[in-house]
């Protein structure tokens, strides 16, 4: 299974079903409180790129955000691509596909941040048409904390 093989598929409100059946394919298990809310904002995108016999080997999430200052750029959430299927070009796929939606969609710039040492996370950014800026630097806040 490569790239070639692939159908990349939006989704949106109502395709909750079709996420939970793709859960394997997301850090934790998906919450359908979550997902319903996620796929019912206009600015989330989801996209999930199927194989043969409509089997989800993969997907990207993008969050479009505005600035008064600057528009609005697309930020890639998370990508996901499962296992057995990895370094196909099924990850480029889906990132190419998220930019493609971002400009449709208006926007400036698409951009996400990932560990250093994640090659292969940064090298399919860059196959998708990214570049790095190395002084930068993403910090967090952990809320969950009591």
């Amino acid at each position: 299974m490569d790239a070639q093989d692939i159908e990349i598929r939006p989704l949106g409100p109502g395709d909750e079903q079709a996420v939970l059946d793709a859960g394997d394919l997301f850090d934790d298990p998906p919450e359908p409180a979550a997902t319903r809310r996620f796929l019912e904002q206009d600015n989330h995108h989801l996209l999930i790129a199927y194989g043969s016999g409509d089997s989800p080997l993969g997907f990207v999430t993008g969050v479009e955000t505005t600035h008064p200052d600057k528009g609005t750029e697309m930020f890639l959430y998370e990508l996901g691509v499962a296992e057995g299927v990895r370094r196909r070009g099924i990850g480029t796929a889906l990132v190419t596909a998220l930019a493609d939606l971002a400009r449709e969609r208006g926007c400036y710039a698409m951009w996400t941040g990932t560990e250093r040492d994640n090659d292969a996370a940064r090298a399919t950014y860059r196959r998708g048409g990214a570049t790095t800026n190395p002084p930068h630097e993403f910090v967090d806040w952990d809320l969950s904390v009591d």
